[in-house]
């Protein structure tokens, strides 16, 4: 409950999520039918990033300022859309910007003031569907508006210690209900064990069309800095493993240090 995304928006982990985030949301509005979206860890919507949380930690200079600076093509799509919607737009506020007339989104926020503000953002737009209470308690949740094609992001805070375990079966669970949904779950990189066990979890339980793709900052050793963050990806959409990387090694030559690195990989 402690947990608030102010101290970190914009940073090089959102810009990751983000973009691959974009990606995702243009493979569905591809095809004309409707699609539901869900972001279960939705955050408040929106973010000042002159504000004293954003000042404190100085975190998005390193990560959208950069792009904002020198915008590689791959990443075009993403920047111009966080330019439209001011600095700096969580995903419910990436997501409604690409919905369409049909489309739906349902926008899950536990904590309180976060809710509140996520309320006040989300205004009376129909499209728009609020839930407060824990994200991984999916039942009526999914599929998203009652549309079988769509997206489900989980994008969890990682302060309890049984997160990946929660994630992990979550997504299995998510899988079962939706089959064809497109699930997208966001995860830090400090050192590779946590790593390493949700990978093997979601290996295990043979969740189709898989790709893994994350940005090492640096080599992951240290479990005291956030070296870099990933995008685990089920049911991937026509040409996102190609998307996702030019996507990631785009992020890699703007964000990351000298012995920075890409991950990406791809199952069937």
């Amino acid at each position: 409950m402690n947990y608030r995304h102010a101290y970190h928006a914009g940073n090089h982990g959102d810009c990751l999520k983000h973009a691959l985030l974009v990606a995702l949301l243009e493979a569905l509005r591809r095809k004309d039918t409707p699609f539901g979206v869900a972001d279960l860890h939705a955050g408040r919507g929106v973010y000042d990033l002159s504000g004293p949380e954003a000042s404190r930690t100085g975190e998005w200079r390193g990560g959208i300022l950069k792009l904002l600076e020198d915008t590689p093509a791959p990443l075009r799509g993403y920047v111009s859309l966080v330019q439209r919607l001011g600095l700096y737009p969580g995903s419910p506020a990436l997501i409604r910007a690409l919905l369409r007339e049909g489309d739906r989104l349902v926008l899950n926020e536990r904590h309180p003031e976060e809710f509140a503000a996520l309320s006040a953002w989300a205004g009376r737009d129909p499209r728009i569907t609020l839930r407060q209470g824990d994200a991984y308690a999916l039942r009526g949740v999914l599929p998203p508006g009652g549309l079988k094609r769509g997206l489900v992001l989980f994008d969890p805070p990682y302060e309890a210690e049984d997160e990946i375990d929660r994630l992990a079966r979550a997504l299995v669970a998510a899988h079962r209900a939706a089959p064809t949904l497109i699930l997208a779950a966001w995860y830090p990189i400090k050192h590779l064990a946590p790593v390493r066990a949700l990978r093997d979890s979601v290996r295990d339980a043979r969740l189709p069309r898989r790709v893994d793709v994350a940005l090492h900052l640096r080599p992951p050793l240290d479990p005291a800095r956030l070296n870099g963050s990933g995008l685990l990806v089920i049911n991937v959409p026509w040409r996102f493993e190609e998307e996702a990387r030019a996507i990631v090694a785009a992020l890699k030559e703007r964000l990351a240090e000298a012995d920075g690195s890409v991950h990406l990989e791809a199952a069937a």
